[in-house]
């Protein structure tokens, strides 16, 4: 199996709709041991949704803007596991005002910056004491190239997203640790209709040569999950599109 063996921490599993649910399912069924995330309110959500999981996981709380629980990190997995080999990070967020570019205040881009962006950081450096060399990070980008509707600071702070994942790969690589991004095309989760343009994304599929399926999590899933596995060890800083392929077609 593809991940025989393998532990994983993810994060970001909070309905069974998202593509970290599924990177969790997938993983168990090719054989990893998988410990969630979670934090707040939403906790008792992530525990209730792991049921559906193959295996009922530990969840572990974690909210990536508190120090004290990224500096914990570690010392509160290893109660569940004695290292990792990969990490998911499936973590986004913007309050209301930083879906209006020009009137957001600092403080409204600032929250997404450090929750959709340093975050990628942080939860690697928290991680990086269980993980040894071999190990992958991987995390979910909706590509940054364009300026998109709506958008707004929730797009720059994946412009900084994809820059981190760079850096990241410049400074784990020593380690032997990859970290890549999926660039997932749009996927009907309930975090994603919270954005004001969701329902533009309708007409994806039509742009893209490969059709693409809004309600569809598993092939940015697989992706995550062959991007988790040993099968790509020599590539790290790179973007996997899988979007239909809608980012390689011309307007």
């Amino acid at each position: 199996m593809l991940l025989d063996g393998k532990k994983l921490l993810i994060t970001g599993v909070l309905m069974d709709s998202s593509i970290a649910f599924h990177v969790a399912r997938l993983a168990q069924e090719q054989g990893a041991e998988v410990v969630l995330t979670s934090f707040g309110r939403t906790f008792r959500i992530t525990q209730s949704i792991a049921k559906r999981l193959p295996v009922t996981p530990e969840v572990v709380e974690l909210d990536v803007s508190n120090q004290e629980h990224l500096d914990t990190l570690a010392e509160r997995l290893r109660e569940h596991t004695d290292h990792l080999d990969g990490v998911l990070h499936s973590i986004g967020f913007a309050p209301a005002g930083a879906f209006d570019f020009l009137n957001a205040t600092w403080e409204d881009a600032a929250t997404a910056l450090q929750v959709s962006a340093f975050s990628l950081k942080s939860l690697a450096v928290a991680a990086l004491p269980l993980m040894s060399e071999g190990g992958s990070i991987v995390g979910l980008t909706l590509d940054a190239q364009q300026a998109w509707p709506v958008y707004d600071w929730m797009g720059v702070a994946k412009a900084a997203f994809e820059s981190t994942n760079r850096y990241l790969a410049r400074d784990l690589g020593p380690k032997g640790i990859r970290s890549n991004l999926v660039s997932a095309g749009p996927i009907a989760t309930t975090a994603a209709r919270s954005i004001p343009m969701f329902e533009q994304f309708e007409r994806w599929g039509e742009r893209s040569p490969l059709g693409w399926d809004l309600k569809d999590a598993e092939p940015a899933a697989k992706a995550c999950v062959a991007l988790l596995s040993d099968w790509f060890p020599a590539t790290t800083g790179e973007i996997v599109h899988v979007d239909g392929g809608f980012h390689a077609m011309g307007f």
